[in-house]
């Protein structure tokens, strides 16, 4: 079995070209190490003696696609995680987007949909939930069906239920979910304004004009010359006065849209104030 850090850097090269010939997913401008470390890890999981092994895998078992990506594109989720950021967008976001007669909003990288169903009962408790539209888009399509299911481990409740609290949340959390044995349901009412699909940030195009885009946790995956492509992606989906929310270690400066946008508070989330 393979120890961390010991595939070597052309193979990483060759395996990135393989999989964007092969599949056309296009990971040539994901940071390198951290893309390193996920295919080192995949060689751990899988038990693979060496790289030719999974290589071959690739290239001859299509269906093993499905679980590589799960492995290179996974992202660490959960429900109002980071609770202060959720509190802005309560207090201080959503009263804004609530003059609008249709909210739009998009949530790359959505992963296994847990911020998604976060923003619709952010929406529900504003009342603004039956006038908007969520957009939440993986590019990996094996998240999406969990998102979709909306059913989560049950002893994650508690947790989500805390953050919920520390978010502004004055219901009771367990109104939005139903207990079976050890899972969690999440009401279905929740996904009624939900569209849930699959985009690529790095090879995908604009597909809507949205007043609200989160993307927190992703770009921190990218090295910069994508970083920049996928801030471009995101100006031209966003309307002017619209947010952008990114993640705690993710940020507009340095980038040339930062003139463009006003950060608010001493959370990640930028106002577009001026049209590129």
């Amino acid at each position: 079995m393979l120890e961390p850090n010991i595939i070597k850097d052309e193979e990483i090269e060759q395996l990135i070209r393989d999989i964007y010939e092969l599949y056309g997913y296009d990971f040539s401008l994901y940071s390198r190490a951290s893309f390193k470390r996920r295919i080192n890890r995949i060689c751990m999981i899988d038990r693979f003696t060496s790289f030719a092994e999974l290589r071959y895998k690739i290239i001859n078992e299509p269906d093993y696609l499905k679980h590589f990506l799960e492995e290179i594109t996974v992202n660490v989720t959960e429900m109002f995680r980071d609770p202060s950021f959720f509190k802005c967008l309560r207090d201080d976001i959503l009263p804004q987007l609530g003059t609008y007669p249709l909210i739009r909003v998009w949530i790359a990288g959505c992963s296994t949909g847990e911020e998604a169903y976060s923003v619709a009962i952010l929406l529900k408790e504003a009342n603004l939930y039956h006038k908007s539209l969520i957009y939440a888009t993986d590019i990996n399509p094996a998240v999406l069906e969990t998102a979709r299911a909306g059913v989560f481990p049950l002893q994650q409740m508690k947790l989500y239920s805390e953050n919920y609290r520390l978010s502004g949340g004055r219901h009771d959390f367990s109104d939005y979910y139903t207990a079976n044995y050890d899972s969690a349901r999440l009401d279905k009412s929740l996904r009624e304004k939900m569209i849930l699909s699959t985009h690529n940030l790095v090879s995908d195009s604009s597909f809507n004009s949205f007043q609200l885009i989160i993307c927190r946790n992703v770009l921190i995956y990218f090295d910069k010359e994508l970083q920049d492509r996928v801030f471009n992606l995101f100006d031209n989906s966003l309307e002017n006065l619209g947010y952008l929310a990114l993640g705690s270690k993710e940020t507009l400066r340095f980038s040339g849209l930062e003139r463009f946008y006003q950060r608010i508070d001493d959370q990640k989330i930028w106002k577009k104030v001026i049209s590129n």
